[in-house]
């Protein structure tokens, strides 16, 4: 088996919307629908197989029983999710841990590294990556005083922007943004500060304790560094968890899979791969020893795979 398509799952989230329908034809359960969990193999949203001879097979199965699918990726776990998010109101403040810290703390989870593509955001769009405290003292005294203006930094950002995240960074998505989010398959996040919003008619929690934590002091901004170029891709960022590209096809192209496996998304246009159409908001992973592969047509892909150790 050389291509595993996989059925995506929703989520839906109090700043949730309705674009993962009208931008990419999803049918999704509400206009609050925030979440696209697009390949995860994680318990609190699993995507099966779409076709094949694993038809219907969970992710996190195929992973366990077909290793060698994966290239006898020596993880406990599938180790990636991508995700797409509509942001369609501000996303609350946040921070997630590292491996070491969820270890012990969020029973043996693994930590939150990731890393987000703009796929779309309305005019004069920004984003909150960092904060403004030099030390740790002077963290607490602006979290635990609500001096928020002074401590959060926001940055503009455009369509085609990225940004890596790593665990110990505070960041939020504000409202009108599209995000491919690339990521360690965790759903551990401590929520800093949410606008005082009630769900339900209550405060939604916060784990102000856990993020003093984990938060990095001073910030220290993660820029994309990578411009290394292959033709029609061009690598995002590399880390200790995933490398990611951003592939724009026009006309025809071979993938050489080097990587145990790679995870694809289709972001905008469609495609002919390796004999079978895919369309914008498709996606699917690329097995271990498939050679070549062949794309034609005019699309847009972000592609991750796996650090290979």
């Amino acid at each position: 088996m050389r291509i595993i398509n996989i059925k995506p799952i929703f989520k839906e989230v109090i700043w949730g919307g309705s674009r993962l329908k009208t931008d990419f034809g999803y049918d999704i359960p509400s206009d609050h629908t925030g979440e696209c969990w697009a390949v995860s193999a994680h318990p609190d949203g699993e995507c099966r197989v779409a076709g094949g001879e694993y038809d219907g097979m969970l992710l996190s199965e195929l992973w366990n029983e077909h290793r060698e699918l994966f290239g006898n990726y020596p993880s406990d776990r599938f180790p990636l999710l991508t995700k797409i998010i509509d942001a369609n109101g501000d996303l609350s403040i946040q921070v997630h841990p590292d491996d070491s810290y969820a270890a012990v703390n969020e029973n043996g989870s693994l930590g939150k590294m990731e890393c987000w593509y703009i796929l779309d955001c309305v005019e004069n769009a920004t984003i909150i990556i960092g904060h403004n405290a030099k030390t740790k003292e002077e963290l607490e005294d602006m979290v635990r005083n609500d001096r928020w203006s002074e401590l959060i930094r926001e940055v503009p950002i455009k369509k085609g922007d990225f940004f890596q995240i790593d665990p110990g960074t505070v960041h939020a998505i504000k409202a009108g943004t599209l995000i491919l989010e690339t990521q360690q398959s965790s759903d551990i996040t401590y929520r800093l500060y949410d606008y005082g919003r009630l769900q339900n008619g209550k405060p939604r929690p916060l784990h102000i304790d856990k993020s003093l934590d984990v938060i990095e002091v001073p910030f220290v901004e993660r820029k994309a560094y990578e411009t290394e170029e292959s033709g029609w891709m061009r690598k995002l960022y590399s880390c200790k968890y995933y490398t990611v590209w951003k592939a724009d096809l026009n006309g025809e192209e071979i993938l050489k899979n080097e990587y145990p496996f790679m995870i694809v998304s289709v972001i905008e246009g469609s495609a002919e791969i390796d004999g079978t159409e895919y369309k914008k908001g498709d996606h699917f992973i690329i097995a271990a020893g498939t050679g070549d592969i062949t794309f034609k047509g005019n699309a847009e892909f972000i592609m991750s795979a796996p650090a290979i150790a």
